[in-house]
Parts: structure tokens; sequence; C-alpha cells
């Protein structure tokens, strides 16, 4: 080993020397592949972390915790039953509830005058300040032998007794530092469109988002929970398992087993695919960084062809010529696996201040991550760089152990390469299309990455074939010198592999990626044209969680249809729903639906309300995860008992919940329920009505003014397509970066080419040809070599596109789209590939009528 490290410097150093730019742009790549997969897998793994971390705060080590099965909560008469309860040492009551908080003005302008809040925390406009938190109603008394971090902690000046008091609550650090706020401080809490006033005395060691622990009699008192609870946690008798104890303990119809950390399992599984994807499309980068040192080391190879051959001579075997080539790959891998690792560390850092570890996803709300370092995903994300890398140089070491020393010290070229294989891309491709047929596996499209892998791989081959059909078809006749670019790329067809392989790879993957977001874009945008008919929208609640605090009251949306200008109003009431353990919850909107195929983005024409039961639409993620198909019955928790069937009548798209959601008619739901709140309220105005002039007249008629958010169907749409271009901005810069990576594919591999065939070019230029010809007719070779590629990566990149639309998108995320062809942007796409192509074969041929060239030929004379 020794030997052979002073014999790669001895052949690389030099030539590393006078091209350091070379090798440093093949590093590059493959740090910018390493970085940033192991930077979206570090974000990812500490927003999880801190959120998993959050949860058992919350939920403390219960051995066993029984929640409610409707979010409305069961009668508190259930911890009785279950306290004697065989088997139970402790059972204590837990009320959970979502609300918005907001410093009292008293404490605002303090905070205000001591900086502790600064203009960038705290935006301007309707419901400025907010914050969202959790407020946990607890047992004081009971509550340190189940989750010691919700244990209350008085202030210094607060009654010791303090936690037995309704109208006190403790902060967690968060809380503290969002709301700015101080024990002593008064802090008012959001119940529909009004707020109420609590006092915080003390502090609570619970970690996470914003998190309030209050007394839970005044929870209950406070949020319209009298007599209800949320959750009960067992502390089961010493030497008794849960599952024992589940098993010869039969539970209410109300209560349901939970594991302590189910909400972290929940997000974790709702999050994966999001996070799986965003891995996938960060290794793409270093798909195409593999490329890059296989061009690398395709010229440096070249450049070095004599001293190999003159070793070759002199005994130095095929083997180890092909090791010597392989350590200098596995030197790059090393090298920018290191400096990607170091890079994606910092990367993930910056980006855990500034995005707080969602990434776009909308998965972890509330959760500021500290980073959380992965030594065991630092090794393998480190292996993938190195193994690309090795990869990347694998035909470049098979090139320098095939040369024939004797030919190559008289400069006759390199190795002949095999004539192209016809059945090996049809098995590829065969081998792909199967692929894209198979099931998700665990959830994951991982059959479908395996597809694209293939395709990939059988579109690099196809490239000689496609090659040959192109140059089968041109006869240029009348003209010596394209008649002799044409015969040269027939001639030297196999190499058309080596040379345009980038090209496909990078062209096919960009083609792929921009069929992708633009169909993505495009079913967004007309799902916003349907879902958005309404001239203006008003909320309070700006997330799902704390809908059922944060609402619109009856007999505010029975003034807002009085209002001037009003000419009728729609509301809908949006909750969460679990129907399955093991499943993230469901959203449940109840709205007007006595026109489903106008009111509804239905996938198909819904089936007729059948006499008696009750209809509901669901989302294409229901008909996935929970079989919920046209006709079939599904049983809604909304009732008593087991729960309410429904029946299933149509399938409709919904791009905004990820793992599902329930249409019911507003009638039905408010009849099985009674709940009239209203979470999102939509308003049709008069033609002369002034949009402004309604907003002022809507916020008289609440409490608070502030409480109230107001969007026009324009903003909306412009403030989501907005966040999802940024959503998508990395597949921008990962076009570039292919692109980039192909034509300098390009520029090695005929750079290479120039300098293995330099007698051939001296010959011609003794021949009488001149510099320009010379130019002339290795630009068309690239030409004609880049315009098969281009054919092959346009084709490649739509079978691509079809399998990332229709498959992997579907298995991730359970929803469909349709495809979009944009046409003009993939045709621009690939004549720039095309003229970028035939440009850098023209600057690399540049050396072909140099000088030297001529002189090369007196070596065989």
């Amino acid at each position: 080993m020794r030997h052979a490290l002073q014999l790669l410097r001895k052949l690389s150093l030099p030539e590393w020397r006078a091209h350091p730019w070379r090798h440093a742009v093949a590093l590059l790549a493959v740090a910018l592949g390493v970085a940033l997969a192991f930077s979206v897998h570090l974000i990812n793994g500490s927003a999880l972390s801190e959120f998993s971390a959050a949860v058992r705060a919350a939920n403390g080590e219960p051995d066993l915790t029984l929640r409610c099965a409707v979010r409305e909560g069961c009668a508190d008469s259930l911890l009785d039953t279950v306290a004697a309860a065989d088997g139970v040492a402790l059972a204590t009551p837990v009320v959970e509830v979502d609300t918005y908080a907001l410093p009292a003005p008293a404490a605002a302008s303090a905070a205000s005058a001591s900086g502790a809040a600064s203009a960038a925390s705290a935006p301007a406009g309707p419901g400025a300040g907010r914050v969202a938190l959790q407020v946990l109603g607890v047992d004081a008394l009971q509550i340190a032998a189940v989750a010691p971090a919700l244990l209350p902690r008085p202030a210094d000046g607060q009654p010791r007794t303090a936690f037995l008091d309704p109208d006190r609550l403790f902060l967690n650090i968060a809380a503290q530092q969002r709301l700015g706020v101080q024990p002593g401080d008064a802090l008012r809490l959001q119940r529909g469109l009004d707020t109420f006033t609590l006092q915080v005395a003390g502090s609570v060691a619970a970690g996470g988002g914003p998190l309030a622990v209050i007394d839970i009699a005044g929870a209950q008192q406070h949020f319209g929970q009298l007599g209800r609870l949320s959750r009960i946690d067992l502390r089961l008798a010493a030497g008794t398992s849960a599952a024992q104890w589940l098993q010869r303990t039969p539970l209410p119809p109300a209560l349901k087993a939970a594991a302590a950390d189910d909400a972290a399992q929940k997000v974790s599984s709702l999050s994966r695919a999001y996070r799986v994807n965003l891995t996938v499309l960060a290794l793409v980068a270093l798909f195409v960084g593999g490329f890059l040192v296989f061009s690398v080391l395709a010229l440096s190879v070249a450049q070095r062809t004599p001293v190999f051959a003159l070793l070759g001579v002199l005994g130095l075997g095929a083997t180890e010529r092909r090791r010597l080539v392989l350590l200098e790959c596995l030197m790059v891998g090393v090298a920018g696996s290191a400096a990607g690792l170091l890079l994606g560390t910092g990367m993930a850092q910056l980006a855990l201040r500034w995005l707080a570890g969602d990434l776009g996803g909308g998965y972890f709300p509330g959760v500021a991550p500290a980073l959380v370092f992965s030594w065991p995903a630092a090794a393998a994300f480190g292996a993938l760089g190195v193994v690309a890398a090795l990869a990347g140089g694998w035909v470049p070491a098979r090139q320098a152990a095939a040369l024939a020393p004797a030919q190559a010290l008289k400069g006759l070229g390199g190795t002949a390469g095999p004539a192209p294989s016809r059945w090996r891309p049809v098995l590829l491709l065969a081998v792909g299309g199967l692929l894209a047929l198979l099931p998700p596996i665990g959830g994951l499209p991982l059959a479908a990455y395996a597809s694209v892998a293939a395709l990939l791989l059988g579109g690099i081959a196809c490239v000689p074939l496609a090659v040959d059909a192109l140059l089968a078809l041109l006869h240029p006749r009348r003209s010596p010198l394209l008649l002799l670019a044409v015969e040269r790329a027939r001639h030297e067809s196999a190499a058309a592999t080596v040379a345009v392989a980038g090209v496909v790879a990078s062209l096919s993957l960009a083609v792929a990626l921009t069929v992708m977001v633009s169909s993505f874009r495009q079913g967004v945008s007309q799902w916003l044209d349907s879902v958005l008919p309404a001239d203006l929208y008003a909320r309070t609640a700006t997330s799902s969680a704390a809908a059922d605090q944060a609402f619109l009251p009856p007999d505010f949306v029975q003034a807002a249809a009085a209002v001037p200008g009003v000419a009728r109003v729609q509301g809908l009431r949006v909750r969460s729903i679990s129907l399955a353990a093991d499943q993230p919850s469901v959203s449940l909107i109840a709205r007007p639906l006595d026109q489903p195929a106008r009111q509804l983005p239905m996938v198909e024409p819904p089936r007729p309300p059948v006499a008696g039961e009750i209809g509901a639409y669901v989302s294409e993620a229901m008909v996935t995860l929970y079989g919920a198909r046209p006709g079939s019955l599904l049983q809604l928790p909304l009732g008593p008992g087991a729960g309410t069937p429904v029946r299933v009548l149509g399938v409709w798209r919904d791009y905004a919940r990820q793992f599902g959601a329930v249409a019911l008619d507003q009638a039905d739901y408010r009849r099985l329920t009674g709940d009239t709140r209203v979470n999102d309220l939509a308003l049709w105005l008069s033609p002369e009505a002034p949009v402004d002039k309604v907003q002022a007249a809507l916020r008289q008629l609440a409490p608070d003014p502030a409480l109230i958010e107001f969007a026009v169907p324009a903003q909306i749409r412009a403030m989501s397509l907005a966040i999802f271009d940024r959503s998508f901005a990395v597949t921008r810069y990962l076009q570039a970066l292919a692109i980039g990576i192909g034509l300098f594919g390009i520029a090695a591999s005929f750079s290479a080419q120039v300098l293995a065939r330099r007698r051939e070019f001296g010959l011609l230029a003794h021949l009488g040809f001149t510099r320009r010809q010379i130019i002339g007719v290795v630009a068309g070779e690239g030409a004609a070599w880049t315009a098969g590629g281009a054919l092959v990566g346009l084709g490649l990149g739509l079978l691509v596109s079809v399998v990332l639309v229709q498959v992997v998108n579907p298995q991730s995320f359970h929803w469909t789209m349709d495809m979009v062809l944009p046409a003009g942007r993939l045709a621009a796409l690939c004549a720039a590939v095309m003229a970028a192509g035939s440009l850098t074969a023209a600057v690399s041929a540049r050396a072909a009528a140099s000088g030297d060239a001529v002189l090369a030929v007196k070596e065989d004379w």
C-alpha cells in the first residue's frame, strides 16, 4: 500500500498541480451531494428528537395512557371507574387544550420596554403577538408520580398552593420567551373570538414548544370542558404489565389505550415520506457528482496515457494500473465526503436556526430544535460519497487497465470499446417498468426509486444505439468535412456512451424534475381555484390543532351575513378525528354540500345519496390508507359507542392534508354532534361592495377585533404558490447542477479524445485541413453525439417523470395529479443542451489544431 501511494503521488500530483480546478470540481460535486443529503437527515432527525422529547415531557412516563375516543373528551366519572380497577396503583386525569395566548396590555408594555420582544418576532397586523399554546390541566398533587416535568413550581412571592388556583398557570421556558412574560404578569388566552385573563404564577420544567400547566378544574372551567377529560395516565401495580392489564380489564367504549409516545410516532410516520423524498432528491446531486468524477478521471487518465503506457512496458500490470486509478478515486471520495459532512453540519445548523427544522413540510409546528449530530448517519452518508466517487472512476480505471502500452506510446488512441449491447438497455428498461408497477414497501416507494435507477441505467446504455440510428439518417455527400465528422462519429459510436453519459443522466433528471414540478404546481393551482370560490375569507385559528378553542361563534356568523355588502356567507368547521391508533389524525370538514360535484374537486362523479344514510366524501388518501372506496361504510367517532357509520359517496382531491380528510354535510354534522362552531367563513360580496369596508365592519362584530384574520383568494393563492415555489427551489439548483455536470462531462470526454487522437489531427493538418476545419470536425462529432444524447435524455426524462408523478407521488403522499408537459421549456432545455454540447466540444478541440498536434506526427517517422 505504501508503494502504491508513492507511485500515485508521482503520477497524480504533477497533473493535479497543472489542473487543480478539475479535481476540485469533482471533489466539490461529491461534497455537495453528501452535504445536501446529510443536512436533510440532521435537520429532520433533530426536529423529530426535539418533538419526541416535548411529547415525552407533556405525557410523562406512565405505564399506560387511556385516551378518550372522541376529541371532545369523555366524562370525568370514568376516572373513578379506572382508578378502582384491579392492578391500578395511580390514575391521574389530564385535560389537553390547544389555543392562543397574548400578553396582557401591561405585560406587553413591560416586555416592550425591556426589549424582550423584537419587531421581527412580533409581526404587525391582525393576530399579531399571538402564540400557539398547549395548555394541560393536571392534578398537581399526583402529577409528579407520572410526569415530573409537568410539576408546577410557584415563583418567589407566589402562594405555595398557587397550583390549586384555577386562575393561575405555569409556563415552560419556551412559552415565557415567546410571550415575553414573567411570573406575576397577566396572560390572555383565547376562546372563540374573546379572551380571558390568567396570572403567570411560576414555571414547569417541560421542554418543547410553548406549554402551560393549570389546575385541572381551571382548565375545565375556562375552556368549556366541565365534567370532561382528555386522557387518564396510569401507574400500574408492581409486577403488572400494560399488556396483562389490558387483557384482563375491559375498557369502557369511551376510552382507548395508547402508548405514551403515540403522538411522536404518528408525527414520525406522517413526516417519513417527506423526509425520505427530500433525502432521495438530495442524493440526486451525489448521483450526478459520480458522473463528474467519471469525467475528471477520464480526462486525467487520458492525459497520463503515455505515463501509464510506459509503466506498462516496464512491468506495471493491468491490475495495478486499475488499482492506482481507483485509489485516486478513493482519495477524492474521502476528501469530498469529509468536506460534505462538515458543510452539511453547517447547513443543518443554519436551517435549524432559520427554518426551525420544518423544511417547508409543516410537520413540526412550534418546535425549535437544537442540532443533534449522528455519527452512524455521518458514517453512512460519508460511505455513500466514497461509493459514488469509486463508481464514477470505475470506467476510467478499466480504461487504464485495458490500454495497449505499445500502441498508446505511439499515440494511436486508447482501447477500442466493446460493441454496444442491444439486449442490455431493453432489459434494464423492462426491469424499470416492472419495478414501477410494484406496491410501496413499508409505506415508501422504494421499488419506484429502484425503477428510476434502472431506467436511468437503461437509458444511458441506449446512447450508442440512438447515435447509430441518428447517424444512419445523415448522408452528407456534398461536404467532405461533414462526411468526415459523421463517419468519425459513426465509427466511434461506442465511445458516445462515455462522452454523453453525463448529458443523458443530467438532462433526463432535469426533464423529469421539470415535468414533476410543473404537474404538481398546475395541480395545486387548479385545486386552489376549486376550493376558493368566495370573494373573502375570515378565520381566527391558523392551525387545525387550535380549531376547537379559536373559532367563530354562531352569533358572529349570523351577524356577518347581515353586514352591508355581504351577499351570502358559508361556514366551515374543521376538526381532527382518529380512525386508527397507528395513523395520524384525519381532518373532518363540515360544510354545506348540497352540490358536492361543484363544491368539491371530485376525482370522478359522486354517487347519489342513499335515503336514510349519512353520506360522506373522502380525499384520495382515505382510499389508500383506510380502503374508503365509494360505496363502502366508514365509522366516524362522532357519537356514542363504536361510532357513526357513514356511506362514502365520492372521492375528492386534497393537496393540503396528506393523511386524509372526510367532508360531511354541515346539517348532518350538527345533528350528530350539536357542534355549531365555525373555523373558516367564506363570504360572497355584492359587486359594488369594497372589500376593505366589509372587513372593517366585520372586525367591529368581534369582542377582540385583532383576533380575526382576513384574506382574499388572490392573496391565498399567491401565498400558497410562493410557499410551493420555495419548497421546490432545491430542484432548480439540482437541474442547473445536473446540466453543468453533463456539459463538463462532454468537455472532459472530448478533451480526452483530443489527447488520444493527437496524431490523427496532426495528419489531418498535414493533409491540408485548416485549424477551423479540424475544430469543425470535432464540433460536428459533438453535435451528433449530443443530439443523440438529448433525444435519449428527453425520452428517458419523460419515462422517469411518469414514475415520479404517477407512482412516487401517490405512494408517498396519497394524492394524484394530472401530468403536465411544458413543451416550450422542454424544447428550450434540449436545444440549449445540444448547442452547449457542440460549443463545448469545439472549445475542447482547439488543442487539436495546435502546432503540437502537427509536430506529434514526427514521432511515427
